[in-house]
């Protein structure tokens, strides 16, 4: 009976943790965004804010990520 009862003490103790509640910030109020501000993927200084160099290293990866054209070697 012992033997039984440390695992059922033990189980119940992990299952009464998950059931605990975190208090959450809030980053809304009244219509506004309190959070980080978004950029665009471009603005940086690896493409210097230029938007077409950033697309053109997107095709780039995606083209080197596809089976098809890296076995046929287009």
């Amino acid at each position: 009976m012992k033997k039984l009862l440390v695992p059922v003490i033990a189980g119940s103790f992990l299952l009464l943790a998950g059931c605990g509640e975190k208090t959450q910030v809030t980053v809304y109020k009244q219509g506004q965004y309190q959070g980080k501000p978004d950029t665009r993927p471009w603005d940086n200084a690896q493409f210097k804010n230029d938007r077409a160099a950033w697309e053109k290293a997107i095709k780039a990866r995606t083209d080197n990520q596809n089976e098809y054209a890296r076995v046929s070697g287009n």
